[in-house]
């Protein structure tokens, strides 16, 4: 099953174009193992830089990847149970000072981040073509549980390149 880029709201269709997989579920677990390839490659010196003022940590950044993926992942589920009660948008510039980022290893972080994923894709697993193709409203946006799939391995992509493009070059 194909997802459909013009049913994608213009806001996460940079996310989801990062991805070259169609199937789904290898986009999680490609995209998942190529973050967990980075992160190991990270020296611990450098968890803590920063490219510029007011940008965020490298351990920030990881944070924010789990707590979107999380996030995403609960939007899915929601929508592919049916439940139709709109959610609300998340800010991830108030969520990303109350991370504890600074307080975790990068040893941890990564493990945390590696469960995410293997919950995440559990989840996806489990769901049937229909389930997919449900929707619901986050934010002002329509989404489908498929697109929120795509979304969740192309938002880690975005940021991997990020990271490796302004953090680690």
């Amino acid at each position: 099953m194909l997802l459909n880029l013009e049913t994608v709201p213009n806001f996460y269709k940079n996310y989801v174009k990062q991805i070259d997989e169609t199937d789904l579920l290898q986009a999680l677990r490609i995209s998942g193992h190529r973050a967990l390839e980075l992160l190991h490659a990270i020296p611990e010196e450098k968890t803590d830089f920063r490219y510029a003022p007011e940008k965020w940590t490298i351990r920030e950044v990881l944070c924010h990847m789990i707590d979107a993926e999380r996030i995403f992942a609960y939007r899915a589920l929601r929508f592919a149970r049916k439940d139709k009660t709109p959610l609300a948008s998340f800010d991830e510039n108030t969520y990303v000072p109350q991370s504890n980022a600074a307080g975790r290893s990068l040893q941890k972080i990564a493990a945390e981040m590696g469960h995410v994923r293997s919950a995440t894709i559990d989840l996806f697993e489990g769901f049937t073509a229909e389930m997919l193709m449900r929707k619901g409203t986050s934010g002002t946006s329509e989404l489908s549980v498929m697109a929120l799939g795509f979304i969740i391995a192309g938002h880690e992509t975005h940021h991997c390149h990020i990271l490796k493009e302004r953090y680690l070059a």
